[in-house]
């Protein structure tokens, strides 16, 4: 249950309702945007958001879901229920498009694993789509939506003879023309024309008895006569009766495929629902991910927890603005299950209210809510709230009469299940009088255990709270000292109104304020100041603790690294040693037994002893090096142990640590010998590239002055000192580079693609003006694979076409262009076809 009428009004709720529509594709959506409905059902809720939760996920992850055409054909559908009715040929088209988008996103679905978008695939069971009627359109009309010449062998049939005729009397039509214009008759720059269907001729007043004929129009002056020639009435008579049998054919072709389509009329309805039901859908994703919500812990009792819960419609004015709106935290449990709110009026208390009354009738309604994925929230079986003036003067109903009419409801209808709102609680009257009735009331809703966030500025409904169990004061905190208010909740303590310091900060005079202080009383006055002092020093102390929290955390941390960087120096340093000891054996075992080659050998050939020792000698030193060298560097790494235990041990007698101790430098095993990059000599298989140019390519080939270099598929022979060498990494910064400018201009062809223009109109230029264009625009087709464009040229005195056609046939990518047919323009556009 809500209440009251005008619920969703009061808190906004309609705002969102706006937002969301237009996020839809179309009217399907739309339509289940208005008859979105506060739902009590744990299991119905549930299925809302985690719907809207995956799409959520589709539309930030997924780059392929469908969304083509979201188009409405439930009337066209609902129409032709009745027998002999037929879709027309756009309402066709339309339905061709909107089935082939559902098959799209069926087979999206289809194409997932069951556990990656469960809720959404549950969707999808009851939708079935038929291949017969996919081919059964399709073989009807194009997929420009128009009807194929072959949809049937009359209509093919009656197409083939209408070119045929048509094509006759456009070439009888010229001839006419021709003589016409040789014997004066009519102007060079003249051209046919047409009037209601038919092909005329527009000749001068003067000479329309030169030719004998029907005259169908006249110009508005009266000068020029529109003659159809009477030779070739008849024709014309043909060709209008074939254009109506084509008509009849089509009508036929479209009553025979609705006919087929009657019997799976109801299918095609359950596959708009869903149809409506993803754009629905998906428009509460896109304003979740627009006002940052997102799908929080639910549980099924009546309970709140929210962590940096935020207003969204407050979120989005606040973003357009450039600020930042303040979050709010609460809790209302069975422990704590009215929330009691006081502080400075402009404080945020109604904001603070309306946030908790719109989040959660949004999450009964299945959106996504914006708060921190680890709070809490629970389903209400009713929403009760007491917001603004409800005075009327029709029902006799003043400001505080509404308020306790609205209590009334509140007393009779609120359980353990209730979510009641109330703002401003107890105002409207004689402030002693509104205080108790308004105390009484607070008791029975506790007495009750209803849930709630109440807003006022009584003094003793704050005692009242503090006293009683179930109520929780609160307050909207505000800085004293530069006075303005942080719009932030504290709960556990009551909040003070500071009247006396916003009315002497907006400059009420002093005197005003000392009297107020005598009338008042210097208790109540003390009790605000009371107030005051305990938040500032809450505050104070809760500042002081999370700075000392912060400082050992940060201590912590830095102990951390520095064992870990010990442990790790230990390490590596056992490491070092070990794998230097390791190859220090290797190398003198090779020493050995070189030696005793070298000994074998001098013996062998008879030498002098003396150059036996001289060789043992220089073994002995080789060794005495290579074991001086290993204990100079398990010295180096003993230092530089040293060096980080003692910069902790003045780190930790400081007692706070600030900055973090560079990392140990150790020097990295003896490793193979690798091949150097030396840029001045050029090897085969080396990656090298032109003077001035930024292609790289593959040495193949290398004698004394050039080279046989592999530029992609292109062998070339260069002189070899016109190469320079390209190390690795100058190899793969140019691959990136290649790679991104590929894909820049992949986008950019495409979206010039998209924007290509099929029609251009040089009429009116000159020639070499005109030319230019013709040039840049067949250009741009052959860079884009365009097949065909059309140029409007006019007709005159043909001297701009012949120039344009006189180009086009240089160009060898252009297969062939002629005239555009009669009925479209005739000889003043050419139709240019590319290969």
């Amino acid at each position: 249950m809500i209440y009251p009428e005008n619920f969703e009004t009061k808190l906004r709720f309609d705002k969102v309702r706006e937002l969301v529509k237009k996020q839809c594709l179309s009217s399907l959506g739309r339509d289940l945007v208005d008859e979105i409905r506060f739902s009590n059902s744990y299991k119905n809720v549930n299925r809302m958001v985690n719907e809207t939760n995956e799409f959520k996920t589709i539309c930030l992850e997924e780059e392929n879901f469908p969304l083509g055409y979201f188009i409405d054909v439930r009337q066209s559908l609902e129409k032709v229920r009745i027998e002999g009715t037929y879709l027309e040929l756009e309402e066709l088209y339309n339905l061709k498009r909107s089935l082939e988008s559902i098959s799209s996103i069926l087979r999206f679905f289809q194409k997932k694993e069951e556990d990656e978008y469960p809720y959404l695939m549950k969707l999808t069971g009851n939708v079935k789509m038929y291949p017969y009627i996919f081919d059964r359109i399709n073989g009807i009309i194009t997929k420009n939506g128009r009807i194929k010449d072959n949809a049937s062998p009359e209509l093919q049939h009656i197409r083939s003879t209408l070119i045929q005729k048509q094509s006759t009397i456009s070439k009888r039509m010229q001839s006419m023309l021709r003589a016409a214009q040789k014997e004066g008759w009519v102007d060079q720059d003249v051209a046919l024309s047409l009037r209601d269907g038919r092909i005329v001729i527009p000749i001068p007043s003067a000479y329309k008895r030169k030719i004998k004929g029907i005259v169908h129009d006249e110009s508005a002056t009266g000068k020029t006569s529109y003659i159809e020639p009477s030779e070739i009435v008849e024709t014309n008579n043909e060709i209008r009766e074939l254009e109506y049998a084509e008509r009849r054919e089509i009508i036929r072709i479209l009553q025979e495929f609705t006919a087929q389509l009657r019997p799976y009329i109801d299918d095609m309805f359950l596959a708009y629902e869903f149809m409506a039901k993803i754009d629905f859908i998906r428009a509460k994703a896109m304003f979740a991910i627009q006002v940052k919500a997102l799908l929080p812990k639910m549980v099924k009792t009546p309970t709140l927890l929210w962590e940096k819960a935020t207003h969204p419609l407050l979120f989005l004015t606040l973003q357009n603005e450039g600020r930042k709106v303040v979050p709010l935290s609460l809790q209302i449990s069975n422990e704590q299950r009215i929330i009691l709110i006081s502080g400075p009026n402009a404080g945020g208390k109604s904001v603070c209210l309306q946030t908790v009354g719109l989040l959660q009738y949004m999450f009964q309604c299945g959106f996504l809510v914006p708060m921190e994925e680890e709070s809490k929230i629970g389903i209400f079986d009713k929403i009760f709230i007491d917001i603004g003036d409800e005075q009327s003067i029709e029902n006799d109903l003043s400001t505080y009469s509404s308020h306790l009419m609205n209590m009334k409801h509140f007393l009779r209808h609120s359980d353990t299940d209730t979510l009641v709102l109330i703002d401003e609680f107890g105002t409207g009257t004689e402030p002693a009088l509104g205080g108790a009735i308004a105390e009484s009331i607070l008791d029975k809703l506790n007495r009750k255990k209803v849930c709630g966030v109440i807003t006022t500025h009584y003094s003793g409904l704050k005692h009242f709270a503090s006293e009683a169990d179930g109520i929780e004061n609160g307050a909207m905190l505000y800085d004293s000292h530069q006075m303005r208010p942080l719009f932030q909740l504290q709960v556990g303590k009551p909040g003070s109104s500071f009247a006396f310091e916003i009315a002497r900060k907006i400059g009420l005079p002093e005197e005003i304020l000392k009297d107020a202080t005598e009338k008042v009383g210097e208790d109540h006055i003390n009790f605000d100041k009371h107030l005051r002092d305990i938040v500032r020093d809450k505050r104070y102390w809760e500042s002081k603790r999370d700075k000392i929290r912060r400082n050992e955390k940060k201590l912590n941390q830095l102990v951390e690294q520095y064992d870990k960087e010990l442990k790790d120096a230990s390490k590596l340093r056992k490491d070092i040693i070990e794998k230097a000891q390791q190859e220090a054996k290797d190398l003198l075992q090779n020493a050995n037994k070189t030696i005793e080659k070298t000994i074998r050998e001098i013996k062998e050939s008879k030498a002098e002893k003396e150059r036996t020792k001289k060789a043992r000698k220089q073994f002995e030193e080789t060794k005495v090096q290579l074991t001086q060298a290993e204990l100079e560097e398990e010295e180096r790494i003993n230092r530089k142990i040293q060096k980080l235990k003692n910069r902790e041990k003045r780190k930790g007698q400081k007692g706070e640590a600030t900055e973090a101790t560079e990392k140990v430098a150790t020097s990295k095993p003896i490793a193979k010998a690798k091949k150097q990059f030396n840029p001045d000599v050029i090897e085969k298989g080396d990656m090298v590239k032109l003077d001035n140019q930024n292609t790289v390519g593959e040495v193949i080939e290398i004698n004394d002055k050039t080279a046989v270099v592999a530029f992609g598929s292109i062998l070339t022979s260069v002189k070899a000192k016109r190469l320079s060498k390209v190390s690795k990494s100058q190899l793969k910064k140019q691959e990136k580079t290649y790679n991104q400018t590929s894909a820049l201009v992949q986008e950019r062809i495409s979206k010039r693609k998209l924007s290509f223009r099929q029609d251009i109109d040089v009429r009116g230029m000159r020639g070499d003006e005109a030319l230019q264009i013709v040039m840049d625009h067949v250009d741009e087709a052959i860079m884009l694979d365009i097949k065909e464009f059309r140029i409007l040229h006019g007709t005159g005195h043909g001297i701009l076409r012949q120039l344009i056609r006189d180009y086009l046939q240089t160009v060898d990518l252009v297969r062939h262009f002629r005239d555009e047919r009669i009925q479209l323009g005739g000889s003043g556009i050419t139709v240019v076809t590319m290969e």
